[in-house]
């Protein structure tokens, strides 16, 4: 367990590049029951699991992406065409073995995997609303939009992996200061940004482009950026409550990015009860 920031980002992209990633406790145990019966598994349930995942699903993705050689032309950005591509029996030879978080943090004390598997479970629900509102608008690779959602916060996920004390200092400073920005914590107490470290690790573990592109919120003019950046921002104002005061912002910019009104928001949300005519409407469509 890291417990004083690092130097550079190269030497944050070399911790977590040298350690064997953990993975939810979940994730193993589903994996080693379809290892068992590997003649049963099938290719979309198998990447079902993997996106509920962050970690195992750009573990994934750093596999697969120098498979792709000189005959595809373009990135894999899917976890399903990602398992086709390695094939069902060399991905379950690779992910032998796998370690994970619950056991990674078993000596840390409950107040780390507390911390990290909450920030999973929002980045779970970021991954949810991102998809939701990609068939809402008809994207044609809504499983680009979710990964990138999914894995919008995966370095802060990784720092309270590997240095669980790091993420509870930024968590202690904006207590302390509710007024900090959560990037200058971040950086007071780690040297960098969650931001800056994901983008390196990006780079050096040649994810997609893309998926690089629909993480970096400076190309929020980009319609599925903003898709994924206030899928990030809702996922994150409601993890405590349906309260804070952030989240009317949040309804009337996910009503700009759908072409709806804040309230057909909170309605699709569970927040508001639809009326009668438009509840039948829905149900007819299902």
């Amino acid at each position: 367990m890291l417990d004083h920031p690092l130097p550079d980002l190269d030497a944050w992209s070399l911790l977590f590049s040298n350690n064997g990633l953990p993975v939810l406790r979940i994730t193993k145990r589903r994996i080693e029951e379809m290892r068992a019966n590997l003649d049963r598994v099938d290719a979309r349930e198998l990447a079902r699991l993997i996106l509920q995942d962050p970690i195992m699903t750009v573990r994934v993705l750093a596999f697969t992406q120098p498979m792709r050689g000189r005959s595809l032309q373009h990135d894999i950005t899917t976890i399903a065409s990602s398992v086709v591509m390695a094939g069902i029996e060399p991905f379950f030879n690779h992910f032998s073995g796998l370690f994970t978080i619950e056991d990674q943090l078993k000596e840390a004390g409950p107040h780390a995997l507390l911390g990290v598997l909450q920030i999973v479970r929002r980045a779970q629900r970021a991954a949810d609303y991102a998809q939701d509102w990609a068939v809402w608008r008809h994207d044609v690779s809504m499983e680009e939009v979710r990964i990138a959602a999914l894995l919008h916060d995966l370095a802060e996920i990784l720092v309270w992996c590997s240095a669980p004390s790091l993420g509870l200092a930024i968590h202690d400073l904006q207590k302390a200061n509710p007024t900090m920005r959560s990037a200058d914590a971040q950086k007071q107490a780690l040297g960098f940004t969650f931001q800056e470290i994901q983008l390196e690790l990006c780079r050096v573990w040649n994810l997609p482009e893309l998926l690089r592109t629909l993480i970096d919120e400076d190309s929020a003019e980009n319609p599925r950026v903003r898709n994924v950046a206030l899928a990030v921002r809702l996922a994150r104002h409601s993890s405590y409550s349906w309260e804070d005061p952030a989240l009317p912002d949040d309804f009337k910019d996910i009503g700009e990015l759908l072409n709806v009104t804040p309230e057909t928001v909170r309605q699709r949300l569970g927040l508001l009860p639809m009326p009668a005519r438009e509840a039948d409407g829905e149900a007819a469509l299902a």
